[in-house]
């Protein structure tokens, strides 16, 4: 996968105006839209893909996998609440650029992809942004027990229960945010850690992600 990585002024332009559309969609804070509006987005994908990049939709990015569409990254970092400082794992590094968002708003990232390539990939764009993110290849069901606990955990494929394993890592007052569904339409969830083993659940709008593979996933 060729990469692009000039910035012009049209592509600052149209990643502006891919920011304010997010912005018109929900009510999300101005921190979240002014890192989308900053962070060059077809970094992360082909170069082919460079002006499309600022269109709010998902993108293939190679081994069946996609980066998702700008407004379900957004809706997914408002409901995880990030706060600077904070030790979030994301499940599903894809193309890297969720994981960028949250180190953009100050959190200290981890990252685990189960196939080695887009590891690979991202860890080259991350690396050419300076934006700091650890980067693990491996089963995202099954978290990072040597790194946790953590305080937020994002899963950024579809699930079809919500693994166990990944509750176990989260601190009490974390968040799980995670899409549960079959692999057609999945529900977003955020799991609250109430205590060291209770739980509350809520559930928000509609999405579609690629299914979450693992021990614990599809």
């Amino acid at each position: 996968m060729s990469k692009n990585f000039v910035d012009t002024y049209k592509l600052k332009g149209l990643r502006k105006k891919l920011a304010e559309e997010i912005a018109r969609k929900g009510e999300f804070d101005y921190k979240l839209i002014d890192v989308i509006a900053n962070l060059p987005r077809h970094f992360f994908l082909d170069s082919a893909f460079a002006e499309k990049a600022y269109h709010d939709q998902a993108f293939p990015i190679g081994e069946g996998q996609t980066i998702s569409q700008p407004y379900t990254v957004a809706y997914q970092t408002m409901l995880l609440e990030v706060k600077p400082g904070e030790k979030i794992l994301e499940i599903g590094t894809g193309s890297g650029y969720q994981a960028a968002i949250l180190a953009s708003l100050g959190a200290k990232v981890y990252s685990i992809e189960r196939v080695q390539k887009l590891s690979d990939e991202a860890k080259k764009v991350l690396a050419h942004l300076n934006i700091i993110v650890k980067t693990y290849v491996g089963d995202g069901t099954l978290g990072l027990p040597k790194q946790a606990p953590f305080d937020k955990i994002i899963v950024t494929a579809a699930a079809p229960i919500i693994p166990e394993t990944l509750l176990l890592q989260l601190k009490v007052g974390g968040y799980l945010v995670i899409p549960v569904g079959d692999k057609e339409t999945q529900e977003m969830r955020r799991i609250t850690k109430t205590g060291e083993s209770t739980f509350k659940t809520q559930v928000f709008d509609t999405f579609r992600f690629v299914p979450l593979i693992g021990e614990e996933g599809w």
